[in-house]
């Protein structure tokens, strides 16, 4: 009946979506604190990957030197491969899936399905506002760039999060309140039913 490859546990995958400025990276710190999840940043991962000099590295900078788009299969090698070497299982993935795309892709070849999305809806103005306090340094934060990075945010990700809330599978939170505010609804999700009686 079952082989023995039936009984490893699959890895516990949370999605975190949110546009830029929605603040999270912070959230995802707080989550790593408090329920010891493994936070993956595929745009880190691509990063490290093209500062390591790999030939998979050249092929990634070259690629995005050209203006194309990093093919899902080798971000998601790229993600698979740190899951394994955290020795964890239970894992953030955050600014992935970015589109349609990727998240069908991540599904064929992990054969895993998040358990659910974290998406941090934050209104855009808010965002703004955000990424042009923070930032007096960040050459790409002026509000046309922002703008742009939000309409390809919502072009891109929107169906990717529609697609999960058919599923049921969606967590919204309402990222343009304060940090703590924040965590407070975030902790809610990740804390199991059954915990939360014991106060």
């Amino acid at each position: 009946m079952g082989t023995a490859g039936d009984s490893e546990k699959k890895p516990t995958v949370v999605f975190v979506l949110g546009g830029p400025g929605s603040g999270k990276g912070t959230q995802c710190a707080k989550i790593v604190e408090h329920f010891g999840y493994t936070h993956l940043s595929a745009g880190d991962l691509l990063r490290a990957e093209i500062r390591s000099g790999s030939e998979n590295g050249t092929m990634i900078q070259n690629m995005i030197k050209e203006g194309k788009i990093v093919p899902s299969e080798v971000t998601i090698k790229l993600l698979q491969k740190a899951m394994q070497d955290s020795g964890n299982d239970k894992f953030l993935i955050d600014g992935f899936p970015r589109n349609e795309e990727n998240r069908a892709a991540f599904e064929a070849v992990t054969k895993i399905e998040p358990a659910f999305v974290l998406f941090f809806d934050c209104p855009e103005e808010e965002m703004e506002r955000r990424i042009l306090s923070r930032n007096q340094g960040r050459e790409d934060d002026n509000i046309e760039t922002i703008r742009k990075r939000f309409k390809v945010f919502l072009e891109s990700s929107l169906p990717v999060v529609e697609y999960y809330e058919s599923k049921g599978k969606v967590r919204k939170v309402d990222a343009a309140k304060p940090i703590d505010e924040v965590f407070e609804v975030v902790k809610a999700i990740f804390t199991p039913k059954d915990e939360k009686v014991a106060v």
